[in-house]
């Protein structure tokens, strides 16, 4: 199930949307920022290359390659101390907490482009959640931590919302997502990244919405929904676009499957995970 979904293309708005919901945590995005390039326009870009070909070798890579990876992450985030200026005290970046909040919103993003575009069915879609708990895994939380359904997932956020608001840093990568500091034969990017975020923020919850600030209305919800259903229809009509190879092979083998009508076996979920 996870191969299924991470080869759409679509999914580049859940990871946009990923952003903007794991910055509402004012703990987890001053954390980011004090210890990373992401409000640096210079370096930006490459912070987001970096986290997208992370999420690329945990979904399609070998076990060895995700381990590798899960390690490199792990020593990376071992030593880092943020400061929360609300309570004047310091916290360790990977604070288990803290990393659940990051996975909780990277996944229910994936997981509510997935379905509100038609690609998984609402038993699909727990599937998809109930996988995650692997990822979880690799970057040091519990899998018996993580949420494995979408009701699951619902109820971490109402757990953890009263924690949560805009901050400074929050606004400013809103802001900035508009007009992203991407190399100038990224040009085409600039160009849509207009569009794709709107689509992405109007993809939020809307208490998340209304946390920065904008209405929380239901119609913004279905027009978001309609919106999103038209672009993976346009996606799934156009040319595959260009993809590691890795991708490329899990792309022929979810559509070999799907031709032949066999169902997932079990060996298939565990090499997607």
């Amino acid at each position: 199930m996870t191969w299924r979904v991470h080869v759409e293309p679509i999914l580049w708005v859940g990871g946009i949307r990923a952003l903007l919901l794991q910055s509402l945590h004012p703990r987890v995005m001053r954390g980011t920022a004090q210890n990373s390039d992401l409000l640096d326009p210079a370096r930006a870009w490459e912070r987001f290359q970096r986290t997208a070909e992370f999420v690329g070798t945990r979904t399609f890579g070998t076990t060895a390659e995700v381990e590798r990876a899960g390690r490199r992450i792990r020593r990376m985030h071992a030593p880092l101390r943020g400061h929360d200026p609300d309570t004047d005290t310091e916290f360790a970046i990977d604070d288990v907490d803290n990393l659940l909040w990051v996975h909780c919103g990277e996944i229910d993003s994936y997981v509510d482009v997935a379905q509100r575009s038609g690609i998984l069915t609402a038993a699909e879609a727990d599937r998809y959640v109930a996988e995650s708990r692997r990822a979880a895994e690799v970057v040091g939380i519990p899998a018996e931590a993580a949420p494995a359904s979408r009701a699951e997932l619902d109820e971490y956020f109402d757990r953890v919302r009263p924690q949560l608001y805009a901050c400074r840093e929050a606004r400013e990568g809103l802001l900035r997502s508009l007009n992203p500091p991407v190399p100038r034969e990224l040009r085409l990017v600039r160009l849509v990244a207009p569009p794709v975020t709107t689509l992405a923020f109007t993809l939020l919850p809307r208490w998340a919405r209304r946390m920065y600030g904008a209405p929380g209305v239901p119609t913004t919800d279905l027009a978001a929904t309609a919106t999103l259903r038209a672009l993976h229809a346009v996606t799934t009509a156009l040319p595959d676009p260009p993809s590691p190879p890795e991708v490329d092979a899990a792309r022929r083998a979810i559509r070999s499957r799907q031709r032949d009508g066999a169902p997932q076996t079990a060996r298939d979920r565990v090499v997607e995970q």
